[in-house]
């Protein structure tokens, strides 16, 4: 075997270890799936509305309402599906000097967030995430492209990290 390809086998082998999940990563709620699933469902009374618009007007042939209707309908499955895989991908470590945060289905990705860099710990819920009881809790650094998020934490998990990764944020911010 070539040099190449040993290196290859190698980087696979690391990044996919990077992403399983073993002991100390903690999944999401799954309250976030029903979260965006309603989200999903009140976009699509537009499209609903749309598809509406193509019977009720005189001058479109109905073959074309009908073909929007099937598409539309298969995209609202597909999306449907894609929803549950997409939040399951989500979770988080807490380490001793920094946070890993990890998401993504065919495009995986692994934030890592040293506690010394992050200057704000953010919580918010839109409307739909309180009615359910999940909120998203949003780190920034000062680097625009470490920022990172976790969705999907129920209100006193999400405090409670905050709290923590705010505490551990300015313990090791000081020992700079």
């Amino acid at each position: 075997m070539g040099r190449s390809a040993r290196y290859a086998g190698q980087m696979a082998d690391r990044t996919d270890t990077a992403f399983t999940w073993t002991d100390g990563w903690t999944p999401v709620s799954p309250k976030l799936i029903a979260a965006r699933r309603l989200a999903l469902g009140l976009t699509y009374l537009l499209v609903v509305a749309g598809v509406v618009l193509l019977f009720v007007i005189p001058d479109v042939p109905r073959l074309v309402g009908w073909i929007t209707l099937g598409v539309a309908l298969v995209a609202l499955g597909w999306l449907w599906w894609l929803i549950g895989r997409r939040v399951r991908s989500f979770g988080y470590a807490e380490r001793d000097d920094d946070l890993l945060v990890t998401s993504g289905i065919m495009f995986r990705r692994l934030v890592i967030v040293p506690y010394g860099r992050m200057q704000l710990v953010d919580v918010k819920a839109g409307p739909i995430d309180r009615w359910l009881g999940v909120t998203t809790v949003q780190l920034h650094t000062a680097a625009a492209t470490t920022d990172a998020s976790i969705p999907g934490l129920e209100p006193d998990v999400a405090a409670d990290l905050r709290d923590r990764l705010a505490r551990r944020g300015e313990q090791r911010s000081a020992g700079l």
